[in-house]
């Protein structure tokens, strides 16, 4: 009897136990779900299966499927893609130390010692295949879930993906316009906690093209500094700059010692496809990540190495056939985007990619991608792909032909003409503008007709208020801005026909109130309504 209820006792602590394993699994399984629910993407552009037949002119070249990323059209260089096949043909076809080959290793030793104006061992490089894999494996080694990591916003999408996959909380430092898109100091300062445990920084920038200038960098290193706060420096487009001098972090006195930069060969050699990157930090760290190298990837393929050494140590001609190539690229763009009504546009200061202010089109920043692709053909980037602080923006790279980039200009300018029509912002600021020029013509009742048109075609279509308003102020200036700030909102006459008068508009006859008027107009002029 005993020994019976022995047994029953041993079978119940088992299923008990067996019961206890099940739900740790599931639990831990379900954690894993939760996490990989948090992993993003890098967007490309979402078309239909087969569509990419009949998308030609695009500005970028995510041109097949979804989850494209935007490629370089420059190819890279001859003697880069000879030294790939000489190696494989000399057999570098077998597996190589996690943390690469040491020949590269030391040339990229060397090549961040010279540019950084730091001493840098071969044991503080760890070679991985592309840029990606620093940015995970130095999220994975330094947080834990709970803390904090400070990034761009608008930035890198995989910077917010990685952080919350890893268990942290990202935190957005807004990149802004009205500050070239470089970085604010003192809020970043101020986003600092006692959680924060990493701060990210990425200049020149995706998607902005913006720059963070030395003395940016100082104050940001006085911050870490202080706080003892590891920075990852995204230098991906560090040779990609369009004017003055660039300025690494790890420079800094005190810097190098908790830096990780993040380099590369896809951008500056168009090597995109090779899968060639690396980081360097401090050997204990180096260490570290070394170890995720070995329990992901082994190591980076052998001959995609010696095509590196061949990229760092031979003739730079190409690079910078490139850099000139795109800086007149980029003047282009800027030029044709800033001559469409409702963009206002930057000149981004590095890397490939423009990043225009479309508010005043009155249109969302998806919906403006979607109509440029949909209606013309035009690839391109929600700013929101990049952070809830891209609203309001898109992204287009220039890192194609002169002759596809003018087509896209055209394009996109007739999208904003056709699809939009009246409804535009930009359009009706220089329709009313054009109308109240003409108002004492003997085109007068056309141009009374047309100011009315205008008005409640808006205000049908749901054009934003504070969209016409920017128009109003954007297009034109002095005594007419005035005038024409009053647009606002659909009420073509508000602002008052008193200030036409003051701004050189002469009115015919005299205005009256009507307050009764169910869309706001409070002044009209005789023979407008």
């Amino acid at each position: 009897m005993e020994k019976g209820k022995k047994i029953r006792l041993e079978q119940r602590h088992k299923a008990e136990s067996d019961l206890a394993v099940a739900a740790a699994s599931i639990l831990a399984r379900d954690e894993f779900v939760r996490r990989l629910h948090k992993l993003g993407k890098e967007f490309g552009v979402a078309l239909p299966k087969g569509a990419s037949q009949a998308v030609d002119g695009a500005l970028t070249l995510c041109l097949e499927r979804m989850d494209r990323i935007v490629d370089l059209d420059p190819l890279a260089g001859t003697a880069v893609v000879e030294a790939g096949v000489t190696a494989l043909r000399g057999g570098h076809t077998h597996y190589t130390p996690a943390a690469g080959i040491l020949p590269l290793r030391q040339v990229i030793a060397d090549e961040v010692a010279q540019t950084r104006g730091i001493p840098v061992h071969p044991d503080q490089v760890v070679v991985v295949p592309g840029g990606k894999p620093i940015m995970f494996f130095a999220l994975l080694a330094i947080v834990e879930a709970g803390d904090e990591v400070i990034y761009p916003n608008p930035g890198f999408p995989i910077y917010e993906s990685m952080i919350s996959f890893a268990g942290a909380a990202p935190v957005p430092i807004p990149l802004r316009m009205e500050n070239d898109f470089g970085l604010d100091v003192d809020e970043l300062a101020g986003l600092v906690t006692d959680r924060t445990r990493l701060i990210i920084l990425n200049s020149p920038a995706n998607p902005t093209g913006g720059v963070v200038t030395a003395e940016q960098l100082a104050r940001v290193a006085e911050i870490a500094l202080a706080r003892g706060i590891p920075v990852l420096s995204d230098e991906i487009y560090s040779r990609m700059l369009y004017e003055g001098e660039f300025a690494s972090i790890a420079s800094i006195p005190g810097m190098a010692e908790q830096t990780i930069i993040l380099d590369g060969f896809s951008k500056t050699y168009a090597m995109t496809g090779w899968r060639l990157g690396y980081g360097v930090m401090p050997v204990a760290l180096a260490q570290q990540i070394t170890k995720l190298m070995v329990n992901s990837n082994s190591c980076t393929a052998a001959f995609t190495q010696m095509a590196g050494i061949e990229a760092l140590t031979g003739p730079q001609d190409s690079v910078d056939a490139m850099l000139r190539e795109f800086r007149r690229r980029r003047d282009l763009v800027v030029d044709g985007l800033n001559a469409i009504p409702g963009f206002r546009c930057l000149s981004p200061k590095g890397a490939f990619y423009v990043f225009p202010n479309i508010q005043s089109t009155g249109l969302s920043s998806q919906t403006l991608a979607d109509k440029l692709l949909y209606e013309s053909g035009v690839a391109a980037l929600s700013g929101t792909c990049f952070g809830a602080y891209g609203e309001g923006f898109i992204r287009f790279s220039y890192a194609n032909s002169e002759a596809n980039l003018r087509k896209a200009l055209g394009r996109i300018g007739d999208v904003v003409a056709k699809s939009l029509g009246s409804s535009n912002p930009h359009n009706m600021v220089k329709a009313t503008m054009e109308a109240l020029r003409l108002v004492n013509s003997p085109r007068s009742v056309a141009a009374r007709r047309s100011l009315k048109v205008s008005a409640l075609q808006a205000r049908r279509q749901g054009v934003d208020a504070d969209a016409v308003e920017a128009a109003a102020r954007e297009e034109v200036g002095g005594g007419e801005e005035d005038v024409l700030a009053g647009i606002a909102g659909g009420g073509a006459a508000r602002a008052g026909f008193r200030g036409c008068h003051d701004a050189g508009f002469p009115m015919a006859g005299r205005w009256r109130r009507r307050p009764s008027r169910p869309w706001p107009m409070p002044y009209a002029v005789p023979g407008l309504v």
